[in-house]
Order: C-alpha cells, then sequence, then structure tokens
C-alpha cells in the first residue's frame, strides 16, 4: 500500500493550498518524499520523468508571476519540480507521476498547489538542471498549511470545491457520448469514476470523459475553448495542460481501481465511437481483467 490512509479518502481530503505557515517542513518527511520521489521515474505509458524537491526562494517569485491568482502563493516551504522526455503520452504521464506526489505529500497532512505555466526556461528548470531536450510543464507548492478552514471556504468561494465539480452525467457514458452512465451500471468502477471526478484540473475545466464499453474504459480529452494548442502553444511556449489534467485522472482511476483489487491496464486502443465535437480527442482506454481479488 502506497499511502497510510485509504485512496479514496486522501483524494478526498486534498484540495488547493496556497497559503502556507513558511515552516519547514520536517526532515523526516522530506527523506520520506524524497524516498517515494526517487521511485517514480518512468509514467504508465512509458515516458521517463523524474523530480526533485526543491527549498523555495526569491527566484521562484518571479517564475511564478504571470499566473494569475496562482501568483499569490505565500509561505511556500518548496517545490516538487519535475522534467518529462518528449514525445508519445509525455503530458499524460507527468500529469499521473506528479499526481501519485501530491497525494502522497495530502497523506502527510502537507498542503499542495499544482502549477502550470511555461516552466522550461525558468528558476525551476535550473533546480533540476533540466536538459533541452527535457520539459517541465508543471510544478507543485508545498508546506504546512496556514489555515485549512479558511483555505476551504477561498476555494468554494472561486468555484473550485468538490462540490462545484461538474456533475457525473456530464463526464461519464454508457457506450457512446450521448448515453449517460449510472452508478449502478458502473457497479464497483463507481468509486474510481468518482475519485475522476473530484480530480484537480487546469482552471477547474475537468476535460476528462470517459466512456464504459463492454471490458473497457475509455478516456477523452474534452478542449476547452481558448487553451492555447498548437501553433499558439508553440509560440507562447506553454505546454498542453489539459492531457496532464487527463494524467491526473488516470492516477486517481487506477489507484482508486488498484485498492478496490479491480485488476486492469492502460493501452492505446481506441474503439469506432463517434465523437461528439471537433474538440473531443480519444487519449488511453482501460481494459479491465475479469478477475476480482
Amino acid at each position: 500500500m502506497i499511502y497510510s490512509k485509504p485512496i479514496v479518502e486522501v483524494i478526498q481530503s486534498r484540495f488547493s493550498c496556497r497559503t502556507y505557515t513558511g515552516d519547514q517542513i520536517a526532515p523526516e518527511k522530506q527523506q520520506m518524499l524524497r524516498n517515494f520521489i526517487g521511485k517514480l521515474q518512468i509514467g504508465p505509458l512509458d515516458t521517463p520523468v523524474r523530480f526533485v524537491l526543491a527549498a523555495a526562494d526569491d527566484q521562484d517569485r518571479k517564475a511564478l508571476r504571470g499566473l494569475g491568482t496562482y501568483g499569490l502563493i505565500r509561505g511556500a516551504a518548496g517545490f516538487v519540480v519535475g522534467v518529462m522526455s518528449l514525445g508519445g503520452r509525455n503530458l499524460e504521464d507527468y500529469g499521473y507521476c506528479l499526481e501519485q506526489i501530491v497525494l502522497y505529500l495530502t497523506d502527510l497532512d502537507l498542503g499542495t498547489c499544482w502549477l502550470g505555466g511555461n516552466f522550461t526556461r525558468s528558476s525551476f528548470a535550473r533546480k533540476i538542471t533540466a536538459a533541452p531536450e527535457e520539459r517541465l510543464p508543471a510544478v507543485v507548492a508545498i508546506g504546512a498549511i496556514a489555515d485549512e478552514a479558511q483555505a476551504r471556504r477561498a476555494l468554494l468561494r472561486q468555484g473550485v470545491s468538490a462540490d462545484t465539480r461538474l456533475p457525473w452525467q456530464d463526464l461519464f457514458f454508457d457506450g457512446k457520448f450521448d448515453a449517460n452512465l449510472t452508478r449502478e451500471k458502473a457497479g464497483p468502477y463507481a468509486i474510481p469514476l468518482e475519485m475522476v471526478r473530484l480530480g484537480p484540473s487546469a482552471s477547474n475545466k475537468q476535460p476528462w470523459r470517459v466512456i464504459q464499453a463492454s471490458n473497457a474504459y475509455h478516456f477523452y480529452l474534452q478542449r476547452t475553448k481558448g487553451y492555447p494548442i498548437g501553433l499558439a502553444k508553440t509560440l507562447l511556449r506553454i505546454d498542453d495542460l489539459q492531457r496532464v489534467d487527463l494524467g491526473i485522472a488516470m492516477c486517481h482511476f487506477q489507484l482508486t481501481a488498484r485498492e478496490l483489487g479491480l485488476k486492469g491496464s492502460w493501452m492505446l486502443q481506441e474503439p469506432p465511437i463517434d465523437k461528439p465535437n471537433s474538440m473531443c480527442e480519444y487519449t488511453i482506454s482501460w481494459i479491465k481483467d475479469d478477475v476480482v481479488e
């Protein structure tokens, strides 16, 4: 078991924390985190990744400018910084692995905040000695939570609490996109899907869509209008953060399924299902193993 508490409890307790006490993380927790990070070297879709725990410094505030409200991170003790290789499903792998770390930090009773942006040539890239062929699409601020009750109230005002997530029927489908999947029809997979629904995402857009079909769960990316892709993304040097969001969804789904004894594996196996619009893209499929332990 990776975490000391049930993964459902860890996912439900985690929130985006922007104000920290400024205290250093206890040495024993730092060592536990470094040991955990050291084991994450490749994503579930075979992308090499690496992460470091770095102490916060004055240069980090400059790197966070231009990120809107996320530039207002206060009192963070440090950051988890990572890089990934280019190509394939690299962004999904990055999101999956970094969310594993976020959940581990939550299990250690530490606060976290995902920060996505143009970090490849920033002070964060220097912390991990990023090579020219490596990308750094997001970092995570970490530290002791200053006032959890106040922080949760702030998130509720901003519309990013669990209660403001998209409803089940907008995210999960039965065989095709115009047929809603009920919790009853999902059976034991209703819990992993609910943990997907509760996942964090850039601007709380929840771009994941999942279709249950026969022995598989097919994950799709429903792009949000206005997010830079293609040439615009290249010119702005911004990575495709909505693909990172799909990796977070995959992480929540697989960790929960594993804890429930629901066996399966990820495969690129796009089904012949009509997509609802031109901004919907196939990502990956979870192929079930019928054996339940």
